[in-house]
């Protein structure tokens, strides 16, 4: 051990021989598993990010699971009530994982204005309701305050202020017809903008207007203790699935439940191609950095063959010989991890505090700049795994020691 050590200090060093002809060679290899790993840590970042920041945006219209009456028929507006009186509601106690529980309501309108007038959908909201999201799509004013008495404070988006020319502190009236008597005369009421959101998320920008939930209960003529349908926050996204199914066994037989993966399958099914995506990218840069490898240590072989000769005639078996061009290979390739996590996680570091980097249209990604994320336990798989995938790549091309005789490679020039 103690030899191939000392023999694969010196092949690092390059000391055999004046002039190395594989020093430009391992540069090469060096900068293509660096640039590989600046590649692959961006990719995840970006990938990952986006799926984060829009289910986000949904998650925060929407909450992860939606607990409803089976007569509402999966609607996004509320026709039959739910009593909040449930095991459920305010605390899931029953389900473990479930974060935060909250009662809305939800009713299909119009506003008029002097010049125009925009269908809506107005959710109604109590003083349960999580405004985490909203504080940082808030663009002007103030999130509502609906813990008081009825108040006629409003959040709106301003894709549909400026659509109907409204600014903060206006107020407007809506309309909203009766589900049950379409033929009646529809119920109005005066608003006043508190506070105007942007999510960037335009498919729900151009719908929903919060307002108190007591609007839609009195309108609605449903009692206080009355609501549209339960939202349930997940703390871990990726077990909603399994979280659904065990929230809708400890519910109701008349309350049915969906996510929100279920419920905008479009736009789900559309980011998960972003693994996909991500998975090519570091395949593509794993192949990539490991024929470099493969060359520069093919390189190496042929530059130090007389001393391979050498070894083999003082009787080291070639396994021992092609550990030292491994060991070798292994230095080099960490030497591009480290520049290449040191580049790599930079660059993300600068796009998370700064966002720098903008998509040039921010409609197709719901989001102007673009999001990165990525975790310590992400960074360490990922050099574990291209150490290691590099590394059994390079036992092929190693094999060709076996083939080099003592006699003619001491005599090699």
């Amino acid at each position: 051990m103690n030899l191939e050590y000392f023999i694969a200090k010196r092949l690092i060093k390059g000391r055999e021989h004046k002039i190395s002809i594989s020093a430009p060679i391992i540069k090469i290899a060096i900068t293509a598993i660096a640039l590989g790993v600046i590649m692959m840590l961006i990719a995840i970042a970006t990938g990952v990010g986006l799926k984060h920041k829009i289910r986000e945006k949904v998650s925060a219209f929407n909450g992860h699971i939606q607990i409803y009456n089976y007569d509402n028929n999966v609607s996004d507006v509320s026709v039959v009530p739910v009593s909040v009186e449930q095991d459920f509601y305010p605390e899931f106690n029953t389900v473990e994982g479930v974060s935060h529980v909250q009662a809305v309501a939800s009713k299909a309108g119009i506003i008029r204005t002097a010049d125009t007038f925009e269908g809506i959908i107005a959710k109604g909201v109590g003083k349960d309701y999580n405004w985490t999201a909203f504080q940082e799509y808030l663009t002007a004013g103030a999130l509502p305050d609906y813990s008081g008495k009825l108040n006629s404070e409003v959040l709106i988006s301003a894709l549909i202020a400026n659509k109907l020319g409204l600014k903060l502190g206006d107020s407007f009236f809506a309309v909203f017809i009766k589900e049950d008597n379409p033929s009646a005369t529809p119920n109005q009421r005066k608003f006043q903008i508190t506070g105007i959101y942007d999510s960037g998320f335009e498919e729900l920008d151009e719908l929903y207007v919060f307002t108190d939930i007591r609007h839609i209960q009195r309108m609605n003529k449903w009692q206080e203790n009355e609501v549209g349908n339960f939202e349930i926050f997940l703390d871990d996204f990726d077990e909603i699935e399994e979280k659904s199914m065990e929230i809708y066994g400890q519910t109701l037989s008349t309350l049915d439940t969906q996510n929100i993966k279920n419920k905008y399958v479009q736009i789900f099914e559309w980011i998960g191609l972003f693994d996909f995506n991500i998975a090519l990218i570091i395949g593509i840069m794993i192949i990539v950095g490991g024929i470099n490898m493969i060359t520069a240590l093919l390189v190496l072989i042929l530059e130090r063959t007389q001393m391979i000769g050498i070894l083999k005639a003082l009787g080291s078996p070639n396994w021992s010989i092609r550990k030292v061009f491994l060991y070798n290979a292994a230095y080099l390739i960490g030497v591009g991890l480290f520049w290449g996590n040191l580049i790599g996680l930079g660059l993300i570091w600068l796009q998370h505090n700064y966002r720098m980097f903008k998509f040039p249209n921010p409609k197709e990604y719901y989001i102007d700049y673009i999001p990165v994320h990525i975790d310590i336990l992400t960074v360490v798989l990922l050099n574990i795994g291209v150490l290691l995938l590099c590394l059994i790549m390079l036992l092929l091309p190693s094999y060709i020691i076996t083939k080099i005789t003592p006699v003619k490679a001491i005599k090699f020039e």
